[in-house]
């Protein structure tokens, strides 16, 4: 089945990491053996090799450049014009990846028709080493690298679709996850321009108080990327039920993420092992239950796994060992009673007819 992953670091990888995944996740993991620079290294799960196997032939690809100043302890990059260097360095990443085939950019609704059809039809070919190119919608993840609106409107000529205002630690547009808080003033300027230029905004990250802000402040199309929820793993990083109905009443899709951490609501950060603690893909679907149970049908939740998103298989489900076993949610859902239209529109069809109707 086409499954249409709605948050991955592809660039951050590429160019953080320096990590080439054109190669085979064997040789990407052999190169980083002996490498302690990051918790993951030799520990990744994804390739391109890896989302072809997945079948995942469509996703939200980032660009993220967070700035720190002298008092933020976080990595980060010491000036604004720097961080938006490095997401332009990303950029040029994938327009590298498009010209060797391995990508393709969508930015409106007739090429992501299309390209879903292509996928499909690649698909009912039975599958094989001659996949086409990936699609991916570009996202920014923390706006700290918009240096004005003007570059804004730059970012959005060159295809930039859906901006996360937030990420960790405080930001230049909002808090985001760990701090407290409400936007920044400069927040409540982007998101106008955001609402103005039709790019989408994702709620991921943001505070509370930045949450319930930016709904008020912001009038066009809403998603949460990758996002779990705070009843089941009580952490700021989640969103409570109330945020989750709001965002429901927005028509968002929510999608679940596959970071360990926001699965288990046991987890230490550092310490807590995967297998130890026994989390799996199957607690993803609790999350998923949750959405539905809350909205009171299926069409609200999505996959956005995060995979590899400065996390490897320290901090994976116990039996995800590459993306590709991303597919195993669709059985598991099916055994949990979801339709297949249900597990279709959670697998891919979500995520396609939002944009459809964002970009109408």
């Amino acid at each position: 089945m086409l499954l249409f992953d709605a948050h991955l670091d592809l660039s951050m990888n590429a160019l953080e990491y320096n990590r080439d995944i054109t190669r085979s996740l064997v040789d990407v993991r052999r190169r980083e053996m002996f490498k302690t620079d990051y918790i993951d290294r030799g520990r990744g799960v994804l390739t391109f090799e890896e989302m072809r196997r997945g079948q995942i032939g469509l996703c939200v690809a980032t660009q993220i450049g967070r700035y720190v100043d002298d008092a933020n302890t976080r990595p980060g990059w010491n000036s604004p014009e720097i961080a938006w260097a490095m997401t332009q360095g990303q950029l040029a990443w994938y327009r590298a990846m498009e010209e060797k085939g391995q990508l393709l950019q969508i930015t409106d609704a007739a090429a992501l028709e299309r390209h879903a059809a292509l996928w499909a039809n690649h698909l009912a070919d039975a599958p094989s080493a001659d996949a086409p190119p990936i699609g991916y919608i570009l996202s920014l993840e923390g706006a700290d690298s918009i240096l004005t609106m003007a570059h804004l409107e730059r970012a959005y000529e060159y295809g930039l679709r859906a901006i996360g205002p937030a990420h960790y630690g405080p930001g230049r547009y909002s808090p985001g996850t760990g701090v407290e808080g409400g936007l920044e003033p400069a927040g409540r300027e982007l998101l106008e321009e955001m609402d103005r230029l039709g790019i989408i905004l994702d709620a991921t990250h943001l505070t509370d108080d930045a949450f319930w802000e930016a709904l008020d402040i912001f009038s066009g199309p809403v998603w949460a990327s990758h996002n779990n929820c705070r009843a089941l793993v009580p952490e700021q990083r989640q969103f409570s039920d109330d945020q989750l109905r709001a965002l429901i009443e927005r028509g968002a899709v929510i999608g679940a993420a596959f970071d360990a951490w926001m699965m288990s609501p046991n987890w230490v950060r550092g310490k807590t092992c995967p297998r130890e603690e026994g989390v799996k893909i199957e607690w993803a679907a609790d999350h998923i239950d949750h959405i539905c149970q809350l909205a009171g049908n299926a069409s609200h939740s999505g996959i956005g796994s995060d995979l590899d998103g400065g996390f490897g298989r320290e901090q994976c489900p116990a039996d995800l060992h590459t993306i590709a076993d991303l597919q195993t949610l669709a059985d598991i859902l099916a055994k949990r009673g979801y339709s297949p239209d249900d597990v279709e529109g959670i697998m891919h069809g979500n995520w396609i007819r939002f944009l459809k109707k964002a970009w109408s």
